[in-house]
């Protein structure tokens, strides 16, 4: 990237290719490195940073979600983490979500109910931003509103997992969650894998708990064969985490990137860090 070579204290090492980079040329090239950048698809854990040595000060992620990386030995040895989370997140019925209803609408939804982070708040019902959207979409009055979690679950006809990855959000959907679904629902995840219990999914689609799936993430990609419990799935759809993959979107999450391994790199502001306080 530009960002990246006009920086002339900086020495460059480059997967030259133009696939997913091996895992045998990132470790033989990252011993003596200062900085990396990753992507979701790759493991950053013991193995990686012993390789790397003493010198690595920051790794760079260009990804929203962290789960790859190994935090308790980052910390440890002080090095710091960059991630990308505001090119396409939200917390709640945020922008991500606003914007997938907005493309619902026009399909005939009439009603959208969502939950956000438990711990955050117990409201429910209408909010004064959920009338002003449902009026900006030209939807009913009430036609939006906050609901619990397991209301949502037997209430949904058509279900969005939109949420990030982590510990707090493990396996949101199990099999409790979706034997409280409708047998007609269908979910959708186009966030993380982590966020949807596979082994659940696939018995509800097999005996009938829903009626089918759309997913843009599983659990344990990049590495998903013939073996994995969905794939095989005819009620289920899977695409392999492209939800991204929009030239504009990936412009600017390489970016951010590159800016928090300059800054990781030369001992200056990162644009998002991670704080890995507490993880070591």
């Amino acid at each position: 990237m530009p960002i990246l070579r006009e920086r002339k204290e900086l020495e460059l090492i480059v997967w030259p290719e133009n696939r997913q980079c091996d895992r045998s040329w990132l470790l033989e090239n990252i011993p003596g490195a200062a900085g990396v950048i990753v992507l979701l698809s790759e493991q950053v854990n013991d193995e990686l940073l012993d390789k790397a040595g003493p010198s690595l000060k920051v790794v760079s992620t260009m990804s929203v979600g962290y789960e790859h990386l190994f935090l308790p030995a980052l910390a440890k040895r002080g090095i710091r983490v960059g991630y990308t989370p505001d090119i396409l997140t939200d917390a709640g019925f945020g922008r991500i979500a606003q914007a997938t209803l907005a493309r619902l609408v026009p399909f005939g939804i009439r009603q959208c109910i969502y939950t956000g982070n438990p711990a955050a708040s117990a409201f429910s019902g209408s909010s004064a931003r959920d009338h002003a959207l449902a009026a900006s979409l030209s939807l009913p009055a009430g036609a939006i509103s906050r609901v619990p979690l397991t209301d949502l679950a037997v209430r949904s006809d058509v279900l969005f997992v939109l949420a990030p990855g982590g510990p707090e959000t493990y396996h949101t959907v199990d099999a409790d969650f979706l034997r409280r679904m409708k047998s007609s629902a269908v979910l959708v995840n186009p966030s993380r894998g982590s966020l949807v219990d596979s082994d659940a999914l696939a018995r509800a689609l097999r005996e009938g708990w829903i009626w089918g799936a759309g997913l843009d993430v599983v659990e344990g990609e990049p590495r998903v064969g013939t073996d994995h419990p969905l794939v095989n799935e005819p009620r289920c759809v899977i695409l392999p985490h492209i939800g991204s993959a929009t030239f504009e979107t990936r412009l600017g999450m390489a970016t951010l990137a590159a800016k928090n391994v300059i800054g990781g790199v030369l001992g200056e502001t990162m644009p998002t860090e991670l704080d890995l306080n507490g993880q070591a």
